[in-house]
């Protein structure tokens, strides 16, 4: 049985979610304590049982004091099943992250598996759904299965409502290198709003023009139905060669919508002129997926505590260790030991 303090580290969801996933893949039981430790409201919230949930419904895998609130829990691995299965947060908590929970166990499944995960698709705290299928899926399918994913309803906080469906075919993990972009092939920027006012779309399109000094045509407006609000977010996207990286501005009561977009355009304008294959949250997803295969490595921007915090798990589980080396330009190599 491996003993986890939630606290350590980054002392977030992410310690419970990966966990979770090696726990299934290596067989090996674990008991996590002072869950979200490091969190303000610490304890699991909605997602972060429909997680756990998710993750012994595919398995027969069993979990002693899981609830909503708790902060202690003993999960012991059963066998994992590939099928068809639905999945519901039941808030605008993160579909996306009880994905990123299960996926990683699929990969290794018998068969292929087909999910529908219903909540948050777009919202603070997790990568949006358009990251998952543009910038990591593509990674994963170099590295062996396939794994394609469809949004069907957008998913905004507070409302949530948000559906999207994961068709997986497993296949053995090959370890991949990312060190080279490759050549910019284009770039694109969307705003996305339903249930708010059409200008507050308009100054994030106005902004993020501004500072990334990209073509008037790349950048657009795109309106949901208001029953799918109120919500908001830009997204801005640079598809490479060999990497898409995708950065976020969600819109959030209080925060001015030039605000919002000059934070995330100063982001992807930071990457862009970097030479770094992976932004942070494309960084903090590879680790697992790169542990499982036994090898790897791919560049950065400097290492998260959230990176770091996962490593340090992957590493109690399966023995293998990271090393985050920094290179004479700034950005570090990131490989498995």
């Amino acid at each position: 049985m491996i003993t986890i303090d939630g606290s350590e580290g980054e002392g977030g969801g992410q310690v419970l979610r990966s966990s979770a996933s090696l726990s299934l893949v290596t067989g090996q039981a674990f008991q996590i304590t002072n869950i979200r430790g490091g969190r303000e409201k610490p304890g699991m919230m909605r997602q972060h049982v429909t997680a756990i949930e998710a993750a012994c419904a595919i398995s027969d895998s069993t979990c002693e004091g899981l609830e909503v609130g708790t902060s202690e829990i003993t999960f012991r691995p059963g066998t994992m099943k590939a099928g068809e299965y639905n999945f519901a947060v039941g808030s605008a908590g993160s579909a996306n992250l009880v994905l990123q929970t299960i996926l990683p166990p699929l990969l290794f499944a018998g068969g292929p598996s087909h999910i529908t995960l219903e909540g948050g698709t777009h919202n603070m705290g997790a990568p949006p759904y358009d990251f998952i299928e543009r910038a990591f899926l593509p990674l994963i399918n170099r590295m062996g299965p396939s794994v394609s994913a469809k949004l069907v309803r957008h998913g905004f906080y507070p409302r949530g409502g948000g559906k999207m469906e994961i068709d997986i075919q497993p296949a053995p993990l090959r370890r991949i290198d990312c060190l080279d972009r490759g050549e910019l092939r284009s770039v694109i920027g969307t705003a996305i709003f339903a249930g708010l006012p059409y200008d507050i779309a308009e100054r994030e399109v106005k902004t993020a023009q501004n500072v990334l000094n990209w073509e008037e045509d790349a950048i657009a407006v795109r309106q949901l139905p208001e029953d799918q609000g109120p919500g908001n977010i830009l997204l801005l996207e640079a598809e490479y060669d060999h990497v898409t990286e995708i950065v976020s501005g969600f819109g959030k009561f209080g925060i001015k919508a030039e605000r919002l977009a000059k934070t995330a355009a100063m982001r992807m304008k930071g990457y862009m002129e970097g030479q770094a294959f992976a932004g942070p949250y494309l960084a903090d997803q590879l680790l697992l997926p790169f542990a499982l295969a036994g090898g790897g490595s791919f560049t950065c921007v400097k290492p998260s505590q959230h990176a770091r915090t996962g490593a340090d798990i992957i590493a109690r589980f399966t023995g293998r260790t990271f090393a985050f080396d920094q290179q004479e330009d700034g950005h570090f190599l990131v490989s498995l030991r």
